[in-house]
């Protein structure tokens, strides 16, 4: 039974990124072609960091999955050192008045997609040796909160609200399941009102989004221009689509096209029937998820199991959601799907470590 688990995961996952892929050209190759003077400018990028996080995910499937458990204390210091590193000026690369890169001649790379992974690996641990204290404040609710409460500010000066909203998420989820108190989470929630009021209503660009969100035609040409042209596309692809590469708003209508909106593009291109289809394929994805994390063999597998797929189900509903003009656009990429460095191959290991999980739950 485990084993048909593992093929299906393999087998769903290997279907995302070879439409990903195909995807990318379509939504890129003009794009590429007028910029870099090369068509297959990204997909060649795409399939570097396919295969670099394809070797990455092979070696998390043959290795002990319980090294990211004793080593989850150091790894989490490495990644929030270099959370601060990526802000200093000259060493971290902005984009678009966002510091969340480290470039390194042609490769980039994003500290914040190795964080998400060694905080849910320093949860997941925490959980597995003190689940008897969860209910306690001090002891089994306040470092955990302490640890992500220091990554969600580094994440947000870069900034990077969308990570944020995802890994804190993931985070609430793994402790509400581990048997911590109710009350602890409202209290957070209930606190954390203040602060996302200042941080959306009074950061321009951010409030900017939330109106554009609930009024794209209030600033068809400023604001609200990358929503309107995102329902434009999926609305064009009626049930059936365009045809493959016959989008029209990838034409430098929709920006972010192969990576944020790749997914409205999708819509167009391929119809209803393409990004049901992919819908479908997400949750066959879940489901297989949702059994690892039955079948795990031990505590701390059970809960970095549960906080893998549940980030992994958060970024694909939040990119979805933004692509159909259902939540404000968040900036997260479709994972497996969508072009990106360090977030796709984060998404490939993550998948290794899931399968290496579901191994050792059949032989334990």
């Amino acid at each position: 039974m485990i084993r048909n688990i593992r093929i299906t995961l393999f087998a769903v996952t290997l279907a995302l990124i070879c439409i990903g892929v195909v995807m990318i050209y379509s939504a890129s190759s003009i794009y590429a072609l007028d910029r870099y003077k090369d068509s297959l400018f990204f997909v060649k990028r795409h399939i570097c960091f396919l295969l670099f996080g394809m070797l990455l995910a092979f070696l998390a499937m043959v290795s002990d999955y319980r090294k990211f458990s004793r080593y989850s204390k150091p790894l989490l210091l490495v990644c929030l050192f270099l959370l601060l590193l990526v802000l200093v000026p000259g060493l971290g690369r902005e984009v678009s008045g966002a510091r969340r890169w480290f470039r390194f001649k042609l490769i980039s790379f994003q500290p914040s997609e190795l964080a998400n992974l060694a905080l849910i690996a320093y949860i997941a641990d925490f959980i597995a040796r003190k689940d008897n204290l969860l209910r306690s404040f001090w002891k089994g609710f306040f470092p955990p909160m302490a640890a992500m409460g220091c990554m969600v500010v580094l994440i947000l000066a870069q900034p990077d609200l969308g990570t944020v909203v995802a890994l804190a998420a993931t985070v609430l989820i793994m402790l509400f399941v581990a048997g911590t108190r109710v009350s602890y989470l409202l209290s957070l929630f209930l606190a954390s009102i203040p602060a996302l009021y200042l941080l959306i209503f009074r950061v321009p660009y951010r409030k900017m989004r939330i109106l554009a969100f609930l009024n794209p035609w209030a600033d068809p040409r400023g604001t609200g221009f990358q929503i309107i042209q995102s329902q434009v596309a999926l609305g064009s692809g009626s049930f059936f689509g365009v045809g493959l590469g016959h989008s029209k708003q990838k034409l430098f209508y929709l920006p972010a096209a192969h990576t944020d909106f790749i997914f409205s593009i999708m819509g167009e291109e391929l119809g209803l029937i393409g990004t049901v289809g992919v819908v479908l394929l997400f949750m066959v994805f879940i489901l297989q998820g949702v059994k690892i994390i039955k079948n795990s063999p031990d505590k701390f597998s059970y809960f970095f199991s549960l906080g893998l797929v549940s980030l992994l189900c958060i970024r694909a509903l939040i990119n979805i959601g933004v692509s159909c003009g259902l939540l404000p656009t968040k900036g997260l990429p479709l994972p497996f799907i969508s072009y990106g460095g360090s977030s796709l191959i984060f998404d490939i290991v993550a998948v290794g470590i899931l399968m290496n999980i579901a191994r050792t739950g059949e032989y334990p």
